[in-house]
């Protein structure tokens, strides 16, 4: 059976909203639009609810899933306390992608928290998305939208042919602002700690004065039987089936002769590049991902979404400067291509 669909691009329906919250209300699920990418989204203080998300992606249990919230009521209800430094991220970053872990209220399923006695939480900036919390009145548990392991949907027509049957109700608000999913991060003591990058980067939590640590789960792998706060951090991420290498180099040169020998010795190769580079390339086949960082965070999950249409033996990402959004892009790609990554100096 089809999921009811409400084409929301040009006109925010309210009605259409209202009867996607409705659905949640009765412990259906909804894949929704955010600023960063769709999720799917059940309420999240309803445990069956919250299992259908986890049969609709096909996703492991042991992976926590972030809380979203419409208004600092809703928060108040969820978590055990708000610290200073929590309050202060909060007051620049609300609304908007960032993903805060606190402990946790005995109220929250254990199935929305991995087991785990914290969970993630956010108030996101989209209308449809915040207008869709308050007309349920619940907290939305929501993982982005996708098949487990493949990259994440930032406009329908990506994921359509994936979840359709597979959620009760689609409200489409087109392409996302962001294509990358929101910054996490866990006070720990004095410091910000950030388990996963985003569009809020480890400068703009400095500017408030604040010290700042990257987990080395950003870029590394994590252990098999590691526990881990933040989705994104464990699991095969954002992988098409094709082979992907990722090479970066700071040197403009360096980084295109490395791409061009890695042609020469592989057949059939697909290169994804910055548009500035792409005539530079010996291969016929190559996609564009735009020039500046926020065109390469918006593109970059469509892109990896059309890779396998091309069954290229090789696929060669280029890499960029793991500064600001650069940080979460490269995590993106790094998972991406599982680890399989070349850096020249």
């Amino acid at each position: 059976m089809k999921s009811k669909y409400a084409d929301l691009k040009l006109n925010e329906d309210i009605n259409k909203i209202k009867e996607a919250a409705e659905c949640i209300k009765e412990g259906k699920i909804v894949l929704f639009p955010t600023e960063t990418v769709y999720g799917i989204g059940a309420n999240a203080l309803d445990e069956n609810a919250v299992n259908k998300i986890f049969i609709a992606k096909g996703r492991a249990s042991d992976n926590p899933l972030i809380v979203h919230i419409s208004n600092l009521e809703m928060l108040n209800n969820l978590v055990q306390e708000i610290g200073e430094i929590e309050q202060k991220l909060i007051n620049n970053f609300w609304p908007g992608p960032l993903t805060i872990i606190f402990n946790r209220k005995d109220c929250i399923p254990n199935n929305v928290t991995a087991k785990l006695n914290t969970v993630g939480i956010r108030m996101p900036s989209n209308k449809i998305a915040k207008k869709l919390i308050e007309l349920a009145g619940l907290p939305i548990a929501a993982p982005s939208a996708n098949i487990s392991g493949k990259p994440s949907g930032t406009k329908i027509e990506d994921i359509i042919e994936e979840l359709d049957g597979k959620v009760d109700y689609i409200l489409d608000n087109g392409m996302v602002d962001i294509g990358v999913e929101s910054t996490v991060v866990r006070v720990v003591g004095e410091k910000v700690h950030i388990l996963r990058p985003g569009k809020i980067t480890v400068q703009d939590i400095e500017n408030l004065g604040l010290q700042v640590v990257v987990e080395k789960q950003v870029m590394e792998e994590c252990r098999p039987n590691e526990k881990v706060m933040s989705p994104g951090m464990k699991y095969r991420h954002y992988a098409p089936n094709s082979k992907c290498l990722l090479v970066y180099s700071e040197t403009e040169k360096k980084l295109i002769d490395e791409i061009n020998k890695q042609i020469q010795n592989t057949k059939n190769v697909l290169v994804l590049a910055r548009t500035r580079h792409l005539d530079k390339y010996n291969t016929t086949s190559k996609l564009d991902m735009g020039d500046s960082l926020e065109d390469i965070s918006k593109n970059i999950f469509t892109l990896l979404r059309k890779v396998d249409s091309y069954n290229a033996d090789l696929v060669i990402i280029e890499g960029v400067k793991r500064e600001g959004l650069g940080l979460a892009i490269m995590n993106r790609l790094i998972r991406a291509c599982e680890h399989n990554y070349i850096e020249i100096d």
